[in-house]
């Protein structure tokens, strides 16, 4: 993915979110949930009840961007039970391959 090479931190929050928030409501998240900067330059990572959507928000320096990826077969699975947790930039890609790597299924 074009972003990850500038990506200081992938940090996920494993809960499942309403994903119908845009922008400003995730980046409330990552405020009030997450206790994150989100102009730190980090990207965040929520995820849909069902486990098929992700949404991945950061700021780039000039504005917001807002990614999804929906899985056609299967689900997303975080390494680890955690609410939030840090990802590495190969465990992000198992992830949006959604490929488990153990913890919650």
């Amino acid at each position: 993915m074009w972003f990850t090479p500038e990506v200081r931190r992938i940090l996920a929050y494993s809960k499942p979110v309403d994903l119908r928030k845009s922008i400003d409501g995730l980046v409330g998240l990552v405020k009030s949930v997450l206790e994150e900067d989100p102009l730190s330059g980090s990207l965040f990572v929520f995820i849909n009840r069902r486990g098929n959507l992700v949404k991945l928000v950061s700021w780039d320096r000039t504005g917001w961007c807002l990614f999804a990826k929906r899985l056609e077969h299967g689900q997303f699975h975080f390494p680890s039970a955690e609410a939030k947790q840090e990802l590495s930039l190969q465990v992000f890609h198992l992830l949006l391959d959604g490929i488990a790597l153990g913890g919650r299924h």
